[in-house]
């Protein structure tokens, strides 16, 4: 019986995991340092780092190479990327615990992420996610996004908002 009950309680969470659309995670270094070069988008919980992945070069026998992954782009975009940022003075090992555990659940229950796919994000969080409300966790989180993501497809070099009017002068 504690077997069945087991086995129903994991195909439960999994279904609830695949309910919610998960980005693949930033793993290495070098890829954290890329999305640190591109787009910033500061709120009081956590900065968000975005920026594209560069596009694969091809070569000469028609494969695909990927930095350090070998991957066939032509099935389409990659999935977003997303890692995570809990720095030393945020607290302590409990506390960065804890803020990184709430972000991850953040981002699954974030319905409205939109993403962008090839697109690489970093969140850096600050104390002040700890203490925080879950629902507006969540809502500065898909208000980070939604904002990385009109920056990055703004033409480079253009610091007007999309929604600005130029001034009179």
């Amino acid at each position: 019986m504690s077997d069945q009950l087991g086995s129903f309680d994991k195909a439960s969470r999994n279904e609830s995991r695949e309910a919610f659309c998960v980005p693949e995670r930033l793993k290495q270094r070098a890829d954290f340092l890329q999305a640190a070069r591109g787009t910033r988008v500061h709120l009081s919980l956590f900065s968000l780092q975005a920026a594209k992945r560069p596009v694969p070069a091809s070569s000469p026998d028609g494969r695909v190479a990927v930095d350090r992954v070998e991957a066939d782009h032509s099935a389409g975009p990659f999935k977003p990327r997303i890692g995570l940022t809990v720095t030393k003075k945020t607290g302590g090992a409990v506390e960065r615990n804890r803020i990184r555990r709430r972000l991850k659940e953040a981002l699954r229950h974030a319905k409205a992420l939109s993403t962008e796919p090839d697109t690489d994000y970093v969140i850096v969080a600050r104390r002040e996610a700890l203490t925080v409300p879950f629902a507006r966790l969540i809502a500065d989180l898909e208000t980070a996004v939604r904002k990385a993501g009109a920056q990055l497809k703004r033409p480079r070099g253009s610091t007007r908002q999309p929604d600005e009017r130029p001034r009179k002068g």
